[in-house]
């Protein structure tokens, strides 16, 4: 489906963006003829070149000789129109990852998390429709702190997807989507890693309310929800993976097993849930049974609300639902972490 495409990855350095760059560089989803990651961080942009050219280092001119390759890199950031613009231009696909997603960081800089999340959407939008661009598909990245939002994060996601929904209104021969999803295993900055050094440190490990749970899978589940979207869904769907949640203290006595280490609790973080939820009880609705694996939830518009005969859900789809018990926890995590982090983990 990608086959002889030009992909754009706003965000492209991000834990996510770099997951996504990997796949679709093995040409599974068709080979596209170049692959642009977009984003403001020269440094992870230079490392990024560097891992991907398979090098340790090199001097300036690698940027020369990347730029002849299928992988390209390009200075720039979604706040601003200009650089935005110039970059779509050259762009078939474009995957929406650029974002400021870390819960408090959001809370104490609310105006910087809408420029990012909310005005980067809207420019991408507006630059598409108002050069009458001739980009076939936008995925808008998404999070389960989008549904039923608690926290300046979740807030700014929720009205991104909206913007990117409301997207195939001004332009119809781009079909904009979204991916929603949950917590990703061993990502930058979610709780295994954090775990994972305090139990190296000896401890104690630090549970803000025994009650929480999340959504779990990895970045790979991730990319997979984001490429079955491009494959399958309508303009306006949003696509949601089925996927297992667990308690973060069962989560914590898995990674700490035997060892004599303290559990303690800190108190909720300012924004954050106990419960996440992908699909809300409205959402519920208007969602329909997707490809095997995934929900589709369908526009609110009623100029893009495709048909739903019999909703997919009863009620809101929550990580409050369906638990795994702390044996498949293990099996899951046995399977599914990283290879690393496992043998960390049960070291």
């Amino acid at each position: 489906m990608l086959d002889g495409k030009r992909v754009l990855i706003t965000g492209g350095t991000g834990s996510l963006g770099q997951a996504l760059t990997r796949r679709l560089m093995t040409g599974e989803a068709g080979l596209p003829e170049s692959v642009t990651v977009f984003s403001r961080d020269e440094a992870k942009q230079h490392y990024m070149r560097l891992d991907f050219m398979h090098r340790k280092s090199a001097t300036d001119e690698v940027i020369f000789e990347n730029s002849q390759q299928r992988l390209r890199f390009r200075i720039g950031d979604v706040r601003d129109f200009p650089s935005l613009a110039r970059v779509l231009k050259d762009a078939d696909v474009v995957f929406g990852a650029a974002a400021l997603k870390q819960v408090p960081s959001c809370e104490y800089f609310p105006w910087e998390a809408t420029r990012t999340n909310i005005e980067g959407a809207a420019n991408m939008v507006r630059a598409i429709s108002e050069l009458d661009l001739p980009v076939e598909t936008v995925v808008g990245i998404s999070t389960d702190k989008a549904c039923k939002p608690v926290n300046v994060m979740g807030m700014t996601k929720a009205i991104q997807e909206r913007v990117f929904i409301d997207g195939n209104l001004h332009h119809p021969s781009t079909r904009f989507i979204c991916a929603r999803y949950g917590n990703v295993l061993a990502s930058r900055g979610s709780v295994v890693p954090l775990f994972l050094e305090q139990i190296a440190r000896g401890g104690p490990v630090t549970i803000t309310t025994a009650d929480m749970t999340r959504f779990l899978l990895t970045l790979d589940d991730a990319v997979d929800t984001i490429l079955e979207a491009v494959k399958s869904a309508s303009p306006g769907d949003t696509y949601i993976p089925r996927c297992r949640s667990a308690l973060m203290t069962d989560l914590a006595a898995y990674l700490i097993g035997d060892r004599d280490i303290e559990t303690i609790v800190t108190g909720i973080r300012p924004g954050e849930k106990i419960h996440e939820i992908l699909i809300s009880d409205e959402e519920a609705t208007r969602t329909v049974v997707g490809p095997e694996g995934y929900f589709a939830v369908r526009a609110m518009l009623p100029e893009l609300a495709g048909p739903v005969d019999a909703p997919a859900l009863a009620g809101e789809y929550s990580s409050a639902s369906n638990l795994m018990s702390s044996a498949e926890l293990a099996s899951f995590l046995e399977t599914k972490i990283p290879t690393a982090v496992a043998q960390q983990a049960v070291a």
